[in-house]
């Protein structure tokens, strides 16, 4: 760590605060101390400028278009890992040898299955519940069910509960749907993978054999992957704040699903495929783009540029790639794609897009896969938090076994009033 300082003169008194060097990306100037010596607040809405935690799980350089889970590129995972391996990775801290990941997947195969009674829950829900509600709901439940997994002061409890997080999602998730659907429940089955175990519980039935496709079990393997950790997002710095007063591990990840249902965070994927339904027909994108371009038109193109990546989004090349295997394997023929691959290719040529660095990203793909393989839009979120939680539970066990953690309390700006005597009713 270099011998750097910042300098802050402030009432005519000037201040030294050390700055601190990551093993890359920005310098961050460490102001623990600013209120103590100066009686000042820093203020950042939305925390743009300000670095909440210290973390060895996910990098990103967005202006680079780069996406590293404990160093190793997303890229290189997407293409040649799997969801359970990097589980393991953004969990350990470095990729298992064949024993160890072995060993891994047959304790989290053998996590699967839901309390019986939790059946009963889902039965509580009306039948048009949002998935997200309901996931919201059991997730939280949990901890009524496994008491044995939220002392958070011992590490071989927090290890069961952040394996029974990660198990039991999947199935969490496709009870969710089958109930929304009138189906029966359909129980897991070890003898096949996370994901395709997740696909048979999702669409299997009982009156016939599920058969995995596997060019759509590595496509929704890889989509897992993609979305398994982005650092220190609204969700994932939600589940950082829950745990931070000591909550237990299931109530922080069902503050993580709250947070990701939001529109602007995890539903944007359902977003772009609603654009592309709007646009409906590859003849017709011209004039969208044109509305696009207008100033004055409210219509944007959902699914293209990204808040972090000023460049093309790292995980979008991969879904990219991936879109044309789910096609082909499904012998996709809807117009929607057909509109999403002429748009796709449309706006990487035009020079507007690319000056204003609005590239596909990933929820763009995904949203398109999804939709081929068969999940209904309302339920993108609840995949997106099957994917996340083992990112929010490595953030979380990472968090608990910092020495440095505190409970987190953000300051304010305030604007109201000042001290002022109430007046009685009688009076005003």
């Amino acid at each position: 760590m270099a011998d750097k300082h910042a300098k802050l003169e402030l009432g005519g008194q000037t201040y030294d605060f050390p700055v601190l060097e990551g093993s890359t990306g920005p310098d961050v100037v460490d102001i623990r101390k600013l209120y103590g010596l100066t009686g000042a607040f820093t203020f950042d809405p939305g925390y743009k400028s300000t670095a909440s935690c210290e973390s060895a799980l996910t990098y990103i350089d967005g202006d680079e278009g780069v996406l590293l889970h404990r160093g190793y590129p997303i890229g290189q995972l997407a293409e040649h890992s799997s969801f359970m391996e990097v589980s393991y990775l953004l969990l350990n801290g470095e990729l298992p040898s064949k024993a160890v990941l072995d060993e891994f997947e047959f304790t989290i195969t053998r996590h699967t299955m839901l309390h019986e009674q939790l059946a009963q829950f889902y039965r509580g829900f009306r039948r048009d519940a949002h998935p997200m509600a309901v996931m919201c709901g059991v997730v939280g439940a949990l901890s009524a069910f496994y008491h044995d997994s939220t002392d958070i002061s011992d590490p071989h409890q927090r290890k069961i509960a952040s394996h029974r997080l990660i198990a039991k999602m999947p199935t969490i998730a496709a009870m969710a749907y089958k109930y929304s659907v009138g189906q029966p429940f359909i129980y897991p089955d070890n003898r096949l993978s996370y994901t395709g175990n997740f696909l048979k519980m999702t669409f299997g039935v009982p009156a016939e054999e599920y058969e995995v496709i596997p060019a759509v079990e590595r496509a929704m393997d890889r989509i897992f992957i993609l979305h398994a950790d982005h650092e220190q997002n609204a969700s994932t710095s939600t589940v950082r704040l829950a745990g931070s007063s000591g909550a237990n591990p299931f109530a922080c990840i069902a503050a993580g699903i709250a947070c990701l249902w939001g529109p602007a965070h995890g539903g944007a994927n359902e977003a772009a495929l609603n654009m592309l339904r709007e646009i409906g027909t590859p003849d017709r994108i011209g004039h969208y783009i044109d509305r696009a371009k207008d100033k004055n038109d409210p219509f944007r193109l959902m699914g293209f540029g990204h808040r972090v990546y000023k460049n093309y989004d790292p995980r979008a090349t991969v879904m990219q790639k991936t879109v044309r295997e789910v096609f082909d394997a499904l012998n996709v023929k809807d117009p929607i794609f057909e509109t999403a691959l002429r748009l796709e290719e449309i706006a990487l040529s035009d020079p507007y897009f690319a000056e204003k660095k609005l590239f596909p990203n990933v929820d763009f793909y995904s949203g398109i896969i999804l939709s081929a393989i068969g999940f209904p839009t309302t339920m993108f979120t609840a995949l997106f938090a099957l994917a996340r939680t083992v990112g929010w539970v490595a953030q979380w066990n990472e968090m608990i076994s910092d020495p440095g953690q505190v409970i987190g309390r953000p300051r304010q700006l305030y604007t109201g009033p000042t001290e002022r005597d109430y007046v009685p009713v009688e009076q005003r």
